[in-house]
């Protein structure tokens, strides 16, 4: 797959109307350096709205659904010719992107395994058909005798499982029995002689068997092309791309507050007890109580609460009068107040820096006396219980927050404690600080109307 920065279309082959791909080998496409992280970027919004939807524990027609709607709405294309195309690259531009650790390889084989099943269901009878011709899988049509003789077995199967009772048309095929280890693991088939009796509407599992294990051995090839090669020939053009997709934020932008329209010093304790997340909160506190944040520290409470609606002369007022009691105000004026300045894009380059995501927050690596980083994943347990305790957390939303933290589910452990805290459901969960921070301040106040 060749990226160029020109404007060329890539034009659909005539009369293939496929709607699905196997993905069995990179495409000889030209793509715009444009369209190689934006479709990257619809896909992604496509695998993490899976993801979501699995940590939250929806039921089997939800996720259907849910996969359907997302599909629909991030993976359209306003020509219609390029929706396949569309497809087919941003699924080698993610494997790319998800090669290159265990942790990213596990994750995107498990998701897009998930979205294939749901896609391969969806296609005709004929399709499937094709599908499985590509694959050249082992099965082997049965002859009328053959059904014949297995029938009552098979009836007996279909009854247990409440499916349809198999005709001829309808077992399609029998397959080596390792070939499908979710449907003999279920007792979903008849087995004789170390075949499997597959019906045509369970082809779905020997289908995606194969694309999962086709994909698992691609992604450890893409990593060894990735590491040996690729990175070091597109340092400067595809390599940062390709680096920050695993953990960009794809939410809206809190580098400016919206729906409130600032805070100021003293109102900030009254704020940071009753809708500051626990990640602010704890950098919060521990600043009241040493009077100093290391850097990393001062960058995700700085930005968090620039992006809450902190006016800069406040918050230079804030951080001088913490500082100050600590280092003096002298040294703070030399050493922090334009680090300060530069993140309102005031100094240096004058950028508008952005509040940190949740994604980017728990990827951080905090060292020995930092504060920052996600209290989620980097917290002890007997630590986490405490600082939900202070949030007025306990009882069954506390296991439950506990065992998504086991489970690595972060951002899902602190939608809990959202929903825990304000007694209110968030169906859209917690991807971003200063959303946890917006949300909150909806609810408290619909529950405390400003008086006229």
């Amino acid at each position: 797959m060749e990226i160029i920065r020109s404007q060329r279309k890539i034009a659909a082959e005539p009369d293939v109307t496929p709607t699905l791909s196997l993905y069995r080998s990179a495409p000889s496409l030209e793509v715009r350096l444009e369209d190689f992280e934006l479709f990257a970027l619809d896909r992604l919004r496509v695998l993490k709205g899976i993801s979501d939807g699995l940590s939250r524990g929806k039921k089997p027609d939800e996720m259907e659904k849910l996969v359907s709607e997302l599909w629909r709405t991030h993976m359209r294309h306003q020509n219609a010719s390029e929706v396949i195309n569309k497809d087919i690259i941003s699924h080698f531009v993610l494997r790319l992107v998800y090669c290159r650790t265990e942790d990213l390889r596990k994750w995107f084989l498990s998701i897009e395994t998930i979205l294939f099943r749901h896609r391969f269901r969806l296609e005709s009878f004929d399709a499937q058909r094709m599908l499985m011709g590509e694959f050249n899988l082992p099965y082997k049509a049965l002859s009328n005798a053959e059904f014949e003789n297995v029938k009552d077995k098979l009836n007996q199967v279909a009854r247990s499982i409440n499916q349809p009772l198999p005709t001829g048309m309808l077992v399609g095929m029998k397959v080596p029995f390792e070939e499908v280890p979710d449907l003999v693991a279920g007792r979903r088939v008849f087995m004789l002689k170390g075949y499997a009796y597959v019906a045509m509407n369970q082809v779905v599992s020997l289908v995606v068997t194969q694309f999962r294990s086709h994909l698992s051995k691609a992604l450890v090839l893409t990593n060894r092309k990735w590491t040996s090669t690729i990175r070091e020939q597109e340092r400067d053009r595809l390599t940062p791309i390709v680096e920050a997709l695993s953990t960009m934020y794809l939410g809206p932008d809190y580098s400016q507050p919206k729906e409130f329209a600032e805070i100021s010093i003293k109102d900030i304790d009254i704020v940071a007890n009753s809708s500051f997340p626990l990640c602010m909160r704890h950098l919060f506190e521990k600043l009241r109580e040493e009077h100093h944040l290391k850097h990393g520290g001062r960058m995700q409470l700085g930005l968090f609460l620039k992006g809450v609606g902190l006016k800069l002369d406040d918050a230079l007022a804030f951080w001088k009068a913490e500082f100050s009691q600590k280092v003096g105000s002298e040294r703070f004026d030399k050493e922090y107040a334009y680090a300060i300045r530069h993140n309102y894009g005031k100094e240096g380059k004058r950028t508008d820096y952005t509040p940190y995501s949740c994604q980017k927050i728990i990827t951080s690596t905090p060292a020995v006396g930092d504060h920052h980083g996600c209290p989620y994943r980097h917290f002890g347990e007997q630590n986490l219980r405490a600082a939900l305790g202070k949030m007025g957390v306990g009882g069954r939303a506390m296991d439950d927050i506990l065992e998504k933290v086991q489970n690595r589910h972060y951002q899902l452990a602190c939608t809990l404690t959202f929903e825990a805290v304000h007694a209110s459901s968030c169906d859209t969960g917690i991807n971003h600080p200063n959303q946890y921070f917006s949300e909150s301040q909806k609810i408290f106040q619909s529950k405390n109307p400003p008086t006229t």
